[in-house]
């Protein structure tokens, strides 16, 4: 790096020049800071002919015009003149002054009157041999860069001022290419459909409009022209980031635990920013920043966790950080993981059963944590912190707890470590004890009914490779068994498809073709079971508690079938003593709800069936009331939801209404 400041001196110390130096480097890799704190202050404290150099740097960061150049230009110098502000820079180390700053200053000093009335120096004014031009951020300014190299082919060749550019040359070429991309598209095609080239097949069109766009508007072209005219010299900023992270760590010294867990652990934050694949600091700044929150937060919270757990959080933070924030994958990669063990269980299955369904995760893992072994490796309130910058201390409580009782693989569930543990690296002593406590929590319907599923994929896994002595005929009727039990206390597994997911059961397709059979009809029962419930404890609401029916109902039946899980005899008499105001109600509702959901709702078209049967048979000789003409339209209504699905999906005039729980089930 040395030789890099000093090769940017050489340049500065030449008697003339006509040419800028450029200096490349991708984003956060620090150009800015280098300037700042190796080039800008080499280059103030030389002195050349008796004068000493004044550094002028401006960043091109959003500038929309060339007239906001001119204008940070004048104001840097004239500020630089003022011997009052001057003096104040240099008793309080002032190396630049604030933007905001720069506002609050007289206006008068900006057209040639200083803070203390003397008038301008115009020969300091006019001097241009002891001063140096600094442009960053070349690549973000929102001028065409052929014009800002343009205008500064002036102050280099003209007034031979010295002059450096730092960008970032590879975006820099993707931004001259895709500007206006659509607009060069459009003018493009016109030019080809003018010269009959659009109809002809010596080439995909693809090909000959890209072509058309690179004859007709190649910026890069002029670009590499103007370039050639303007910058003498380029060089590659290619920084030690062993040396740089190092200085980054000092701003934490204040922190003396912090600063002394970082220091030890360099090793680790070194790796995973190499691992990063990109050279941005300034996303490990970041990183950094968010860690010492999270050091600090476990420290306060959960003093005695563990320094291997400590170390697995620090490479967490950075590994996450540079996935999201440079932008290699879309947050979501990561949202649906709920905590360690989801993340674990498709570790599991994609390196055991080959399952390649989560391919980014386990490439994740085998890059960020490889040759580091550590049983809890993804942390959920800190992914949720980097993703949406909230700090969230439901999750950290739920994690750090989570850490507390699990951290020591050896107290987890055996059939816990089956799914979240690759499974060699429980001990040959260990491994049967270990598959018979799972076997007999199956047998005995100890585990949720979907993890019994995933079990099962393991242990047939386990009996093709002749790991255990169960042959595929016994694990069956074992698991059958289990899953019955299991399911008695299970609750209902709502998304099936994506938990099983996490398995590659694909690969035993012929192996788990019953089970999975079998557990679709438990699940199916405990669907039941749980509308049943729903529908008991809504339909109890008629009709003394109707603002909570209307609330229940809303939230929870608009979307499910419920009536079919309702014994319609007492759902009519719960109606009938409703008030009249509330039969219009419910009829408008079950009205709307049929239009919107026509789909869902027609399972329980038996049973509204049955309902309006009921309801017309009531009516049959009644004397005319308000009562009885609100049942009655109610009964229409249900007429009109009716007609809406095919007679094959409704019970014939001639069948029996049996309200009996059997059937309702």
């Amino acid at each position: 790096m040395e030789d890099l400041v000093e090769s940017i001196l050489d340049y500065i110390r030449s008697d003339y020049t006509d040419y800028a130096v450029m200096i490349n480097g991708e984003w956060g890799s620090g150009k800015t800071h280098f300037w700042n704190n190796k080039v800008r202050k080499k280059i103030e404290s030389m002195q050349l002919n008796g004068k000493r150099y004044t550094t002028i740097y401006m960043s091109l960061y959003g500038i929309s015009n060339l007239e906001e150049i001119s204008k940070k230009i004048f104001i840097e110098t004239t500020q630089l003149m003022d011997k009052n502000l001057r003096k104040f820079m240099n008793n309080n180390d002032q190396t630049t002054i604030p933007e905001y700053a720069k506002t609050g200053i007289d206006m008068a000093n900006l057209f040639g009157v200083t803070q203390n009335g003397d008038k301008l120096d115009y020969a300091e004014f006019f001097s241009t041999d002891d001063k140096v031009l600094c442009f960053d951020d070349l690549e973000r300014a929102n001028v065409d860069v052929i014009d800002i190299l343009g205008y500064i082919n002036n102050f280099v060749e003209h007034d031979h001022i010295k002059t450096i550019i730092i960008c970032n040359e590879k975006e820099l070429s993707a931004k001259l290419k895709s500007s206006n991309l659509e607009m060069k598209t459009f003018i493009a095609t016109y030019l080809l459909d003018k010269q009959n080239e659009l109809t002809k097949a010596d080439k995909p069109i693809v090909e000959k409009i890209q072509d058309k766009i690179e004859h007709v508007f190649d910026k890069a072209n002029d670009y590499e022209r103007i370039k050639e005219k303007l910058i003498g010299e380029t060089f590659e900023y290619a920084p030690k980031f062993d040396y740089i992270i190092n200085g980054i760590l000092m701003r934490y010294e204040s922190n003396p635990d912090l600063i002394r867990f970082l220091r030890e652990n360099t090793g680790f934050i070194i790796s995973t920013f190499n691992k990063s694949g990109t050279r941005n600091l300034r996303i490990l700044k970041h990183a950094l920043n968010d860690f010492k929150k999270i050091y600090e937060m476990v420290s306060k919270s959960y003093p005695n966790t563990s320094n291997r757990v400590m170390q697995t959080m620090l490479i967490f933070t950075i590994a996450v950080s540079f996935e999201i924030k440079a932008g290699k994958v879309t947050k979501d990669k990561f949202v649906n993981i709920k905590d360690n063990e989801e993340y674990k269980s498709i570790l599991v299955s994609s390196r055991i059963l080959m399952d390649n369904r989560q391919f980014y995760i386990k490439e994740f893992d085998n890059n960020y944590y490889y040759n580091f072994k550590s049983d809890y490796r993804f942390f959920k309130f800190i992914e949720y912190y980097v993703r949406t910058r909230i700090f969230d201390m439901k999750i950290f409580k739920e994690n750090m707890e989570t850490i507390i009782n699990t951290i020591d693989t050896e107290n987890l569930p055996a059939y816990k470590r089956l799914l979240t543990e690759e499974y060699w690296k429980i001990s040959d002593d260990q491994f049967d004890g270990v598959i018979e406590e799972v076997y007999n929590d199956v047998k005995e319907g100890k585990l949720e009914l979907i993890d019994t599923v995933k079990i099962f994929a393991y242990f047939s896994y386990f009996s093709r490779k002749g790991l255990i002595d169960y042959d595929l005929k016994t694990l069956k009727n074992t698991f059958f068994t289990g899953m019955n039990l299991a399911s008695l206390k299970s609750e209902y597994c709502p998304n099936p498809k994506e938990e099983l997911g996490k398995v590659a059961i694909d690969e035993l397709e012929e192996d788990m073709d019953d089970i999975l059979k079998h557990f679709n009809m438990l699940n199916d029962q405990l669907l039941d079971k749980k509308y049943k419930e729903i529908a008991d404890d809504v339909m109890r609401c008629i009709p003394m508690k109707m603002e909570q029916f209307y609330e229940k109902f809303d939230k929870q039946c608009m979307e499910i079938p419920i009536f079919k899980y309702v014994d319609p005899y007492q759902l009519f008499q719960r109606i009938s003593c409703a008030s009249n105001e509330d039969i219009v109600l419910i009829k408008e509702k079950l009205a709307d709800r049929a239009e919107r959901y026509t789909k869902q709702i027609e399972p329980e078209m038996k049973i509204i069936k049955q309902l309006k049967q009921i309801i017309d048979d009531y009516l049959k000789g009644k004397e005319p009331s308000i009562k009885t003409v609100m049942l009655k339209d109610f009964a229409k209504e249900l007429g009109y939801i009716l007609d809406k699905y095919k007679p094959s999906f409704l019970p014939r005039k001639d069948d029996k209404i049996e309200a009996t729980e059997q059937e309702i089930i």
